[in-house]
């Protein structure tokens, strides 16, 4: 092979190469139902193998392709927004002190996920900064959430962090799937606890859920069906949520305050989502959920086509490492910490795979984890209302900030 051919693909052609992506992804995962069982998005799987193809005509017919990445921006900045509109304190407030318990102990969990996360980093001679994105970042957050962190972390000079981020958050997703549902099976048959059927020890805040195997709201379930208008208006939230965000950011920065744009335009999100609410005006929370879901599907089967697989392989022990060290720490929270603070019964045990799910993989990840356990051993909507409502409307708020605060410390900082 004599040179390598450059071929730089605009962001029309990058968008069209991603949603067929997102089909190869989803084509893959109905042939092969393992994956589903893990719940791997169609993103990810269709994203990780355009950029296996893209990897394989590299090195055999020395033609690179290179992606276009404004619009791939664009979409973070969106998803970001679409999280801060859809997070309304009302909601919070309303499950009780469980809900406080589970959010407090989840703030616990991404704190240790990424002391464990910086620790091996540092054990391995590199920045500390890769340990967040080994640790919470990932874990709890996600490949989206990974690979926007990520993409700060390269523009500060950390060339290796989008195939930390996503070698992070792919093995915390199959992980997550495989363990969080065995885990709550042995809690549930060791303690031999069973579902209660009628009354409530009030341990949980009551609902109106159906006592069946129950499937998650989306985020936003309450929704107007206004149709046009209400589109119109959750564009117009976002693109002001993403505008000023924007506007933050710079005024952030010519004060010396370096912030991750997507934090922004997501804390704009949160002050129009219950700005709205004290002024008493209803939201329609469908269109933001629907977009959303389509502006993270689109921008991680854009990031994973170019993620370069050949550096997440220079890093998969370290890696491999890290998930065991990740593993014993949420075991060790969920067992020790979560499940006696909610009650020690069915519904805790139930509420502690929820809560595996997503501090091991992703709120999907919970979902299906959770109604697998129900279908087995019985119902628990209580549980379900907690994990949802933790997860929809707390979560990456959390996340965040846990993540920036940490950035304040020196032995974090980059750039």
């Amino acid at each position: 092979m004599l040179g390598v051919v450059q071929v730089n693909l605009s962001e029309l052609e990058t968008l069209i190469f991603a949603l067929i992506a997102l089909f190869i992804g989803k084509a893959v995962r109905a042939g092969l139902p393992w994956l589903k069982r893990i719940d791997l998005p169609d993103a990810v799987v269709g994203g990780l193998l355009t950029a296996l193809l893209a990897l394989v005509v590299r090195l055999a017919f020395g033609i690179e392709f290179t992606f276009g990445g404004h619009l791939r921006d664009l979409l973070l900045l969106i998803f970001f927004s679409t999280i801060g509109l859809s997070a309304k304190l009302s909601a919070l407030a309303a499950g009780g002190r469980p809900l406080i318990i589970l959010c407090l102990v989840t703030v616990l969990l991404i704190v240790a996920q990424n002391l464990v996360g910086a620790a091996v980093a540092i054990a391995w001679g590199a920045h500390p900064f890769y340990g967040l994105l080994g640790g919470g970042l990932s874990f709890v957050g996600g490949p989206g959430t990974a690979l926007a962190w990520a993409k700060e972390a390269e523009a500060a000079g950390l060339e290796a962090a989008p195939a930390v981020g996503i070698g992070a958050a792919t093995l915390a997703i199959v992980t997550g799937a495989l363990l969080a549902g065995p885990v709550t099976g042995y809690i549930i048959k060791r303690k031999g606890l069973r579902p209660v059927t009628a009354g409530s020890d009030g341990a949980f805040p009551s609902t109106s859920l159906p006592s069946t195997s129950f499937t998650a709201p989306e985020r936003g379930a309450e929704t107007d069906q206004n149709g046009l208008p209400g589109v119109l208006v959750t564009l117009l939230l976002i693109a002001v949520s993403v505008y000023l965000g924007g506007k933050i950011n710079y005024w952030a920065r010519d004060n010396g305050v370096v912030l991750p744009g997507f934090l922004s335009a997501m804390l704009v999100g949160v002050a129009l989502a219950n700005g709205a609410d004290v002024c008493r005006v209803r939201l329609d929370l469908k269109p933001v959920a629907i977009g959303g879901e389509v502006a993270l599907n689109v921008f991680l089967a854009m990031t994973l086509m170019s993620t370069p697989l050949a550096a997440v392989f220079t890093v998969i022990f370290p890696l491999g490492i890290n998930v065991l060290s990740q593993i014993l720490v949420i075991g060790a929270v969920a067992y020790y910490v979560l499940f006696p603070l909610l009650g020690r019964d069915y519904d805790a045990a139930v509420a502690t795979a929820g809560f595996l799910g997503f501090g091991i993989a992703s709120m999907p990840v919970a979902m299906v984890t959770m109604d697998e356990v129900v279908k087995r051993y019985g119902p628990s909507p209580k549980a379900f209302l907690l994990v949802t409502l933790a997860g929809a409307f707390f979560v990456d708020l959390a996340n965040a900030m846990v993540a920036k605060l940490l950035l304040l410390l020196p032995m974090f900082r980059i750039g």
